[in-house]
C-alpha cells in the first residue's frame, strides 16, 4: 500500500499552500518557486496560483511554467518585468484545492493533520497527527502523544490505512509508544 500527499497546511476550504516563490528568474519578470506538492510538474501543471495579501487571496493566471532542475518557473500573466517579480518573492503559493486531482488512496497533507492515530489491532488511540516530514525514502509521521512526540515511519509495515473521516490505523511495534 503506497499513500501519496499533496500540499502542506490548510488555510480554510478552499487554498491550500502548495510551494513557495524563492526568487525572480531572468529579467522579464518570471519566477522561481520551490514546490511544496509531490513533485515540481504537479506545481507546474497549474493554470492559476494564489497569493495571499492579508485575508485576501490574489489570483495569478500562469501564462508558462516550466520544471528547472528542482524548482518551478512561472511566467504569471501581470507579472512583466523584474521590479514586479521582486515584490512576489518570499511569497508562499496557494493553489484552489479544486485545481488539483487526487487519486485513490491520495490525501491533502493538511485534511491529516488532527486526525488520530489508532492501533488497527485493539481500537487504542495513541494520539494526533502533527505533522508529516518528508526527508528522503518515506514520509515520517510525528504522533503528538500524552507523553510526548512519537515518529512513525510511513511505510506499510506501520501504516495500516488511512481513513480521512477516522483516523490513522497502524500497527506499532513494541516500544513505539513507551
Amino acid at each position: 500500500m503506497n499513500f501519496e500527499f499533496m500540499g502542506y497546511r490548510m488555510i480554510n476550504d478552499i487554498y491550500i499552500e502548495c510551494g513557495k516563490i524563492i526568487n525572480t528568474h531572468g529579467c522579464k519578470g518570471a519566477v522561481k518557486a520551490e514546490s511544496w506538492c509531490n513533485s515540481e510538474d504537479e506545481l507546474a501543471s497549474l493554470k492559476r496560483i494564489f497569493l495571499k495579501n492579508g485575508t485576501c487571496f490574489n489570483q495569478f493566471n500562469v501564462k508558462k511554467a516550466s520544471v528547472f532542475k528542482q524548482f518551478v518557473i512561472f511566467e504569471l500573466d501581470t507579472v512583466d518585468d523584474m521590479d514586479k517579480a521582486m515584490l512576489l518573492k518570499g511569497n508562499v503559493i496557494y493553489a484552489a484545492r479544486e485545481d488539483f486531482k487526487l487519486d485513490e488512496g491520495e490525501f491533502f497533507i493538511a485534511d491529516m493533520i488532527g486526525l488520530s492515530v489508532i492501533d488497527d489491532e485493539n481500537g487504542k488511540i495513541y494520539g494526533t497527527l502533527k505533522e508529516i516530514i518528508n526527508r528522503g525514502a518515506s514520509d515520517i509521521y510525528v504522533v503528538l502523544t500524552d507523553s510526548g512526540e512519537r515518529m512513525i515511519p510511513a511505510v506499510d509495515e506501520f501504516i495500516i490505512r488511512v481513513d480521512i473521516n477516522s483516523g490513522i490505523y497502524i500497527r506499532p511495534i513494541e516500544g513505539m509508544f513507551d
